[in-house]
């Protein structure tokens, strides 16, 4: 009798019980998005010069991707295209279509915000957008979505003692352009301060636009601890993109003269014209032509001001999550839309397929990721997405077409990818396979081969020595095969043909 008792209690204890509390829970993500920040912009990742504590934090507490690559653009804006892509997991050439669907106000279901909702995530965004489709049709909570960049100033009063200054005159040429650009002439070119609020950018409303995503992100962490559901947090820094404002605390961090030139220094690209950066691209018309050492000084200056500002503000959010102790069971992912040159082969702009340009850093931390490992794996940076939809225990739909890296973290798999393929508009194409990469520019006719194990700066162009036609060819014939897989509608086989031709006579 005392047995059925006892047994009879048990199973009342059981039934009673709280399902939730039975349930694993799922974790919370909280995805990080930089913007222009190119790999090589981490002091954790081999960059000496640059102050990134807080970035060096994911780094030495998670598992980095030394090599993950945004896959192209349609168009000059590569921020639009990368920023597609991660939202709707679809490839670039296809989301180039499939986004038509949003401004119209379909398949927003289809979407990276949507799809973590539907398992019972609340969903939040700040910061910069860039999509067609509108934020808050994708997320449930949004604070101050940004544009694709802070505005330029047009000062004209100002751009007038500029020229007094660095020509003598108060004569504006007709092509003028905002004071931000072709700058510095020289060293009396000194009207531009990328830490007077006076030019608007980044200190349009009053505080810099990095703190104000950070204190919306607070704010939301702030609400997030007294609720049970799992929340996805996608936290878009406009920063490091020009303009390249910061606190002058930040600018005084880095001095010229301990700033190095990049390896692959050039003071103009002499291809600039056939792959579309040519002067009057915005990105390149920041800096005069030709480049000059003082100039591409200055850029790097502010581009790194703008960075470990950043960086403080991501520790913020960091130190944040660890208090509220949401920490140990979230996720935090980060990486950035795409890389950018800052002086690299006498670029300033991410319009191109050089390594500068398309790859970003890419840091994944949380409860069982490894601490301190790095991955020399290709992947693409929008496997964010899928990686996220794998952590929030979704099967990944039909139609995202990248990967989740877990498998890889865990050492299970490697690349799901044979090689990396890259397009900017019908002018630049590009495979990166064993090693090599092979760059296209149909409309002068040019390729460039690259060893990339042991020329990673891209300097030493191999296609015109006879011992690498054949994997030129190889390589040639595997970009066309990648480019039908695609939906590239750019056709390079009659290039390919006139090509192979040439190396046969």
């Amino acid at each position: 009798m005392n047995k059925l008792v006892t047994l009879l209690f048990l199973v009342f204890i059981v039934g009673c019980s709280n399902p939730k509390e039975t349930q694993v829970k799922k974790p919370n993500i909280v995805f990080i998005f930089a913007d222009d920040l190119t790999y090589s912009a981490i002091n954790a990742l081999g960059n000496n010069e640059i102050q990134t504590p807080n970035l060096d934090r994911l780094v030495d507490g998670g598992t980095t991707f030394t090599h993950a690559y945004n896959m192209g653009a349609w168009n000059g804006a590569v921020c639009a295209a990368s920023r597609a892509m991660i939202i709707s997991g679809r490839s670039v050439w296809n989301v180039n279509q499939f986004r038509q669907n949003w401004s119209n106000g379909r398949e927003l279901d289809k979407t990276w915000g949507k799809l973590m909702e539907s398992q019972g995530y609340t969903t939040y965004m700040t910061g910069k957008w860039h999509v067609d489709a509108k934020a808050e049709s994708v997320f449930q909570n949004v604070t101050h979505v940004r544009p694709g960049m802070p505005g330029d100033a047009w000062d004209h009063f100002k751009m007038v003692e500029r020229f007094k200054n660095i020509k003598g005159t108060d004569t504006l040429p007709k092509d003028i352009m905002p004071i931000g650009y072709n700058r510095p002439i020289s060293e009396n070119d000194t009207i531009w301060s990328p830490s007077d609020p006076q030019f608007g950018g980044y200190w349009e409303g009053g505080k810099h636009w990095s703190e104000v995503l950070k204190d919306d992100a607070l704010n939301f962490i702030d609400k997030a601890k007294k609720e049970d559901n799992p929340f996805f947090m996608y936290l878009a820094f406009n920063a490091p993109h020009d303009p390249r404002q910061a606190p002058q605390e930040y600018i005084d961090k880095y001095p010229l003269e301990s700033i190095s030139l990049p390896k692959s220094w050039l003071a103009e690209y002499p291809f600039k014209e056939g792959m579309g950066n040519a002067e009057d691209l915005r990105d390149e018309a920041l800096a005069p032509f030709p480049r000059t050492e003082y100039a591409t000084k200055k850029h790097i200056q502010e581009y790194y001001a703008l960075i470990t500002h950043m960086d403080d503000q991501i520790g913020e959010i960091l130190n944040t999550l660890e208090k509220t102790g949401k920490m140990d069971n979230t996720y935090i992912i980060f990486t950035a839309d795409h890389g950018l040159a800052m002086g690299k082969h006498g670029l300033i702009g991410k319009q191109s397929l050089f390594d500068h340009s398309i790859r970003a850093p890419f840091m994944i931390m949380g409860p069982d990721i490894p601490k301190g490992k790095k991955i020399g794996e290709d992947i693409y940076l929008q496997d964010a997405m899928a990686t996220s939809i794998a952590l929030a225990g979704i099967d990944k739909p039909e139609y995202v077409e990248f990967n989740s890296a877990l498998d890889i973290v865990h050492g299970k798999k490697k690349s799901p990818y044979e090689a990396i393929y890259g397009g900017y508009i019908d002018l630049q194409r590009m495979i990166r396979k064993d090693n090599y990469k092979l760059i296209v520019y149909p409309k002068m006719d040019k390729i460039l081969l690259y060893d990339m194990q042991k020329d990673p700066e891209e300097m030493n162009d191999l296609s015109a020595y006879p011992d690498y036609r054949t994997k030129v060819d190889e390589l040639f014939k595997e970009l066309i095969v990648i480019q039908k897989q695609k939906n590239d509608p750019l056709d390079l086989r009659d290039f390919y043909n006139r090509i192979s031709m040439s190396t046969k006579e």
